[in-house]
């Protein structure tokens, strides 16, 4: 029995099965081949000494890490969460194990986390790219060969699978239900960032969750000869002051909106807030959607009306991609996901005034 105040070795397991160091790193790596004796062997062995694998000594020899690294914007954003969720558990079945980088939609900060998690010789990559204006650095992981996959974003020029949601019929239905209701003022806010003075003004939004929400809100206000204007879109709400401030500026003056799209559950737990200090009610005085299913959408009261998005499945299918991209597939399949409106208490008639 060796010390127990050392780690268990490979020498120890082989010593304990009784077969050469060879087979019982072969065994214990998944590489090369042994008979199914060794095999059971070995592994009894390794449960017997309370073996633990070096990945890195596993790494050096087999090339291979069984890691894979995932880089998302904002980790406490529900839907990342959710999504990464789905990301640990597939791939944790599939004998990998997961790095996670948060990068606070900073561009700097996610060439920084590809960079770390290249250097760890994670075995592929999930990416759910910032805005940025260009994309080098996972152009650079395209050209080395590197198995990658994009989530929820895409990036505009990269040859690299992408998963994402398509919301066009959710958002069709949606506005077809504020049109029906009266209302031809529809306020939007997110959190995105954009150089740009106005959201269709800036060619790289439409690459992202947001833009796509907005171009499909758009799309389907143009069916009833209806305009999203653009001073009724707010970008770049950072924390939960300017949210508010937002909503505030949308819903109140001489001319406000009578509908409150919220790009996600960040926006809308701060929205309604605002609403709530200013005694603006929901549905009565503005109604109110969400982008978004947090589990308390239909718990507040009224329950809100949400774009719900399957949010497990997205990250399940991304690292089923990956996987697919990393077993050497040349024609890996992308999933279509599709969103769907539900319908509960937050859309009511447009106020008669107005």
């Amino acid at each position: 029995m060796p010390p127990v105040n050392r780690d268990v070795t490979i020498g120890d397991v082989a010593s304990r099965a009784g077969v050469s160091r060879a087979q019982t790193a072969r065994a214990l790596g998944g590489y090369g081949s042994v008979s199914e004796a060794v095999h059971s062997r070995v592994l009894a062995a390794a449960e017997q000494l309370g073996y633990r694998a070096n990945s890195l000594a596993r790494s050096v020899s087999t090339g291979r890490s069984q890691s894979v690294g995932v880089v998302v914007g904002d980790i406490e954003n529900p839907f990342f969460a959710l999504s990464v969720r789905g990301i640990s558990d597939t791939l944790r079945k599939a004998g990998y194990d997961v790095v996670l980088m948060n990068t606070g939609e900073s561009p700097d900060l996610e060439v920084d986390a590809v960079r770390a998690l290249d250097g760890k010789r994670v075995d592929g990559f999930l990416i759910a790219p910032a805005l940025a204006p260009s994309y080098p650095h996972l152009q650079a992981l395209v050209v080395s060969g590197r198995p990658l996959v994009l989530f929820d974003r895409e990036a505009p020029g990269l040859v690299a699978p992408s998963v994402v949601v398509d919301v066009e019929v959710a958002a069709r239905e949606l506005i077809d239900d504020v049109v029906e209701a009266g209302h031809h003022r529809i306020g939007f806010v997110s959190t995105l960032s954009s150089p740009a003075a106005s959201w269709n003004e800036d060619p790289q939004i439409a690459h992202t969750p947001v833009g796509r929400r907005l171009r499909a809100v758009a799309d389907a206000l143009r069916a009833y000869d209806l305009d999203l204007h653009a001073k009724d879109v707010r970008v770049g709400a950072r924390g939960a002051d300017d949210i508010r401030r937002h909503v505030r500026e949308l819903v109140s003056g001489e001319d406000p909106v009578t509908t409150l799209l919220a790009s996600d559950a960040v926006i809308a737990v701060s929205a309604l807030e605002e609403l709530r200090s200013l005694d603006v009610a929901v549905p009565g005085d503005v109604s109110v959607a969400v982008f978004d299913d947090p589990p308390w959408a239909g718990l507040v009261s009224p329950p809100l009306t949400v774009v719900s998005q399957p949010v497990l499945e997205t990250g399940t299918a991304a690292a089923r991609l990956l996987l697919g991209v990393m077993a050497g597939r040349s024609r890996a399949e992308v999933p279509a996901l599709s969103a769907h409106l539900v319908r509960r208490g937050s859309i009511g008639p447009a106020r008669a005034m107005q």
